[in-house]
């Protein structure tokens, strides 16, 4: 990959990352200062139950090519944090290196630090049942060989997805074959809405997520004291091939109690919480309480940095005390999808009422705040954790932090606007920095002040000023360092790892420019053909060029026959709209199998190869189809500029 040529940094500019300054040293030295550090019980609950740890730490192609490595965190070697990094953030840096096969109690494994999520497995009557194959094949197929290695090997008779995020689905072609599946050999079980919230989430919005997320994990940092120490749910995210099975069962009531191979599992769905479609579980048997993403030893996003829609931290809560409720008086061991397991009931009860509490907090006293008349930014400010969850481990905000969790909260209520009319029409940014450099008196004169204010170690103001500068003026060197050295040592204060990761990767696209990787689809193949026929055409338009499409109206009637689904598209005004199961008068009549047009889609095929096959048939006017096809813009590339403000803005 190489560097964005639009902005040429010189290479007196493209400095090694600093030091920690004075100010960032005096303000991790109060956190460890703050926080109870003696307290060692997660270290040891971390490694409670290893058997064996992840071969030579890594994940490697059959070629050769590492897909994960463990070896990268090795600096992470001691209590004693660096400057550069906020300890409380270093000691889950140190207890997310925990690695390996553990044993939970009879019949329960999981295999934790092959990739950001927690592949668990059960031992049923006659084969394994899977819950969560992490992100990518390869990588899932090794966790799944290593569990091999050291306990009785029985085939895979089950795999349950908890949620629609892609660390816990995007593994199961490594360990179990689609055959399989369609034979009835394997059974895939997901919550309800499943598939709607996989296209919905991670389709629809796509590339920018890709692209943001780079900043959530810095997966582009390098790993160091300086760089990248952790990702709060793990180390990071898994490199590899993603895919998807669709599920066969569906958990669609609120409580379902079923047995899968000789276990009895309690689904209890929780949508609308950490995904939009997510569920608990329970193994009565094992008196294990599974909580799949939402109740982490940490406190978790309301929006990632990566974006989503915004969470609902109420019913989160709602669901984790109906948890509490309905199975922490049985339970033994709590188990999660990320992180390590707590044993023992008391211990489970009281951690699972501060993960309650926590979200119903941030959430009531947002509210409350709000309806004194506050905005997102003060009242994100005012909000902290109070007595009784502040000094607790299990609640810090090493992924999701307290003041991005309150904009969420003021986001879903009240939307983007704090109800300001001066903010309701501002001017774009780029034109908007312009105007602030000019009424400041320049770039070189807001440098100088910010240099000032630099020394002192006022740097969220720096960032926050040179901000304007830089996109007012994308060439100016001395404004992008400046901003860069501060993004920086806010890193190296953040306790979050998120924050820690978006700050620091800031720092480097300031310094270095964007980097250009290879091209990536919007959506994979198997998501693609996993997508509802009705989610398909939503992709669809929002491909649409309206300059393409100037002046132009059809009717096009689409016959999949592999789906007995019929379907009218209309082009009108610069929009495709559509209706499912109708026909209508139209320019042409399309009949094919939805295979092909994913085909067509992915640019696998063409319209006129895949008519010169027989693959599909179309009764009408041709030209109008192809036309509708010319008028889709490819899938967009993801590494568009953040830091700066882009061409033609």
């Amino acid at each position: 990959m190489a560097a964005n040529s639009a902005v040429p940094v010189p290479a007196s500019h493209l400095d090694v990352a600093r030091d920690a300054e004075p100010a960032t040293r005096a303000a991790n030295a109060a956190m460890a200062a703050r926080l109870p550090f003696g307290d060692k019980a997660d270290f040891e609950a971390a490694q409670r139950g290893l058997i064996a740890p992840v071969p030579g730490g890594a994940v490697r192609t059959a070629g050769g090519t590492v897909l994960w490595n463990l070896g990268e965190y090795a600096f992470i070697d001691g209590e004693l944090a660096p400057a550069t990094v906020n300890p409380s953030l270093w000691r889950i840096a140190r207890l997310n290196l925990a690695n390996g096969l553990f044993k939970v109690t009879e019949r329960v494994y999981q295999l934790r630090g092959f990739d950001i999520a927690n592949m668990t497995v059960i031992e049923g009557a006659s084969g394994l049942i899977l819950i969560d194959p992490l992100t990518t094949a390869e990588v899932a197929k090794a966790a799944l060989d290593h569990y091999g290695a050291h306990r009785p090997k029985k085939p895979v008779v089950a795999v349950i997805y908890t949620h629609s995020h892609i660390d816990h689905y995007g593994g199961v072609r490594g360990v179990v074959d689609e055959a399989d599946v369609k034979a009835g050999k394997v059974e895939v079980i997901a919550p309800a809405g499943f598939m709607e919230a996989v296209s919905g989430e991670n389709v629809l919005a796509g590339p920018p997520m890709m692209r943001r997320a780079q900043f959530q994990f810095g997966s582009l940092l390098p790993r160091g004291p300086r760089g990248q120490v952790d990702a709060g749910l793990g180390k990071g995210v898994a490199r590899g091939t993603p895919g998807l099975i669709a599920p066969t069962r569906s958990i669609e009531k609120p409580i379902e109690e079923h047995l899968i191979d000789g276990v009895r599992i309690v689904f209890q769905l929780a949508p609308e919480t950490e995904a939009p479609a997510e569920m608990h579980m329970f193994y009565p048997e094992f008196g294990v309480l599974n909580m799949a993403e939402n109740a982490c030893p940490l406190l978790h996003n309301f929006i990632p940095l990566r974006g989503s829609v915004a969470r609902d931290p109420r019913i989160w809560s709602k669901y984790i005390g109906d948890a509490i409720a309905l199975y922490a008086p049985h339970t033994e061991v709590l188990i999660g999808q990320h992180h390590w397991p707590t044993w023992g009931r008391a211990k489970v009860i009281e951690y699972l009422e501060a993960q309650r509490d926590l979200y119903k907090h941030i959430h009531d006293q947002t509210l409350r705040w709000m309806n004194k008349g506050w905005r997102p930014a003060e009242i994100a400010e005012r909000i902290d954790l109070p007595p009784g969850l502040a000094e607790r481990w299990s609640v810090r905000g090493y992924y999701g932090t307290v003041s991005h969790n309150v904009k969420a909260v003021y986001q879903r209520y009240l939307s983007w606007y704090d109800g300001n009319p001066c903010n309701l029409h501002p001017l774009p940014p780029a034109p908007a920095a312009r105007k602030f450099v000019e009424y400041m008196g320049g770039a070189a004169a807001v440098i100088e002040r910010a240099r000032a204010d630099f020394a002192k170690g006022e740097y969220r103001w720096v960032a926050q000023v040179l901000k304007e500068v830089v996109y007012a003026e994308p060439g100016n060197l001395d404004a992008r360092a400046l901003c860069a050295d501060a993004l920086e040592q806010m890193g190296y204060q953040a306790e979050s790892a998120t924050w820690r990761n978006a700050f620091l990767y800031g720092a480097q696209e300031l310094r270095h420019g964007v980097f250009q990787m290879s091209a990536r689809a919007g959506a994979g193949a198997d998501t693609l053909a996993g997508l509802s026929t009705d989610n398909f055409f939503d992709l669809m338009a929002i491909r649409l060029d309206p300059a393409k499409a100037a002046g132009e109206a059809m009717v096009i009637n689409w016959n999949f026959t592999d789906r007995d689904e019929r379907l009218v598209l209309t082009l009108k005004n610069c929009t495709l709209t559509h209706r499912l199961g109708e026909t209508a008068p139209a320019a042409a009549s399309v009949s094919l199998k939805r295979a092909t047009l994913d085909e067509i889609m992915l640019r696998r095929t063409t319209i006129a190869d895949a008519l010169a096959a027989g693959a599909v048939k179309i009764d009408g006017d041709l030209s109008r189809l192809s036309a509708l096809l010319a008028m889709l813009e490819p899938s967009a590339g993801m590494m568009f500029d953040v830091l700066t403000p882009g061409e033609g803005r």
